[in-house]
């Protein structure tokens, strides 16, 4: 048994560092679309860190999952301490959660080399779980992107570039000199409402190419609006832009970026379907990358892959050489894992997810030939 204490808190110095996903920023933004949010100081034994926890309510408000995001893997060695940690931190998170929530859902940043290393850990958990008779399950969705590529900002441009993989150079400098120009836009330009209307536009044509679903269009331009609305009030937020590539007048592609002392992230990209043989997209992927290096973040995330891409039969193999091919450092984290505090309601709700998720993820794009 660990010593915890949970104190409720309205407000932290810790707005513009560690992973966006717990920012304050990030938090409130995502209460005006659907979540609400508390935040504590967790107090272990003798330390001390900060927590955001989100809560999304489902089938007009009769149950609701709690959401850690990306929660610090703090003390703990061993998958024994840190499995029991979980699930006492969930139960005493319990009382300062509405009391409809059926499960806690942690994010842990626990992250590995190899998709090995990774999958080894993760049957530990399993196993621990089991024999201690905890009510800790590895979930059926993961939440965020657990695996990625990391790109170290902290060389010069020169060195970054090295890193790159030589055809990946060769297309950058390609398209610059075919005449690719990436602009940048934020969300306090005068033309921001149009620009976002063309993001909205490439995103669709990327979705039906892809098999994929985006946000609102309405969602893209409030997250760019209200981060520079904060940094116009002088408030350190991170800082989200929109890079759109354009050749000869006709916008082809466009990657949205977030920026914040302690990384920059890729979250949103899109693209036309005419000339890509421009290779608009390492040009957009490279300005953003320097972009970040200035704003002093100290590396750029690629924010999702999938491991197996790597085979070349993988129907993301593409996806998969795009990222990885910029030289960052490949991460495999552990995914998501569920604390049950309701086990009967969360076993129905997590067996509804995994049938969703196979509709979605496999059905859907079969039938429409992906």
């Amino acid at each position: 048994m660990f010593e915890i204490q949970i104190t409720k808190i309205e407000s932290t110095k810790h707005t513009n560092d560690g992973t966006f996903l717990q920012t304050p920023f990030w938090c409130e933004f995502k209460a005006r679309h659907g979540w609400s949010y508390r935040r504590f100081v967790v107090t272990v034994e003798k330390n001390v860190f900060e927590l955001a926890v989100l809560n999304r309510a489902f089938c007009k408000n009769l149950f609701s999952i709690a959401y850690v995001p990306l929660m610090p893997k703090k003390f703990f060695d061993d998958t024994i301490d840190f499995a029991a940690f979980l699930q006492q931190l969930a139960y005493s998170l319990k009382t300062e959660l509405p009391s409809n929530t059926i499960a806690v859902r942690f994010d842990p940043d626990v992250s590995f080399e190899t998709v090995e290393e990774r999958d080894e850990y993760n049957l530990g958990m399993k196993t621990v779980a089991f024999a201690d008779r905890l009510k800790l399950y590895k979930s059926r969705v993961d939440i965020q992107p657990p695996d990625s590529t990391l790109v170290n900002l902290s060389g010069s441009e020169e060195q970054i570039l090295e890193k790159m993989h030589s055809k990946w150079r060769y297309n950058i400098r390609l398209s610059e000199r075919r005449g690719v120009i990436v602009k940048r836009y934020l969300g306090n330009d005068a033309n921001l409402s149009e620009k976002i209307d063309k993001f909205y536009e490439l995103t669709k044509i990327t979705n039906a190419r892809d098999g994929n679903a985006s946000h609102a269009k309405a969602y893209y331009k409030e997250l760019i609006k209200s981060s520079s609305d904060c940094i116009d009030k002088k408030e350190d937020v991170p800082l989200i832009s929109l890079y759109i590539a354009e050749h000869e007048g006709e916008e082809i592609a466009a990657i949205m970026t977030l920026f914040s002392h302690d990384e920059a992230v890729y979250l949103y990209g899109a693209s036309s379907n005419s000339k890509r043989n421009l290779m608009p997209n390492h040009l957009l992927q490279w300005t953003a990358m320097k972009d970040a290096k200035q704003y002093g973040s100290p590396y750029y995330d690629m924010y999702g892959m999938p491991p197996e891409g790597k085979n070349e039969r993988h129907p993301m193999h593409g996806l998969y050489m795009f990222k990885a091919n910029f030289g960052g450092k490949n991460i495999h984290r552990t995914g998501s894992w569920d604390v049950a505090l309701k086990p009967i309601i969360y076993r129905t709700y997590s067996a509804a997810e995994k049938m969703r998720a196979f509709w979605h993820k496999k059905v859907l794009k079969r039938l429409k030939g992906r």
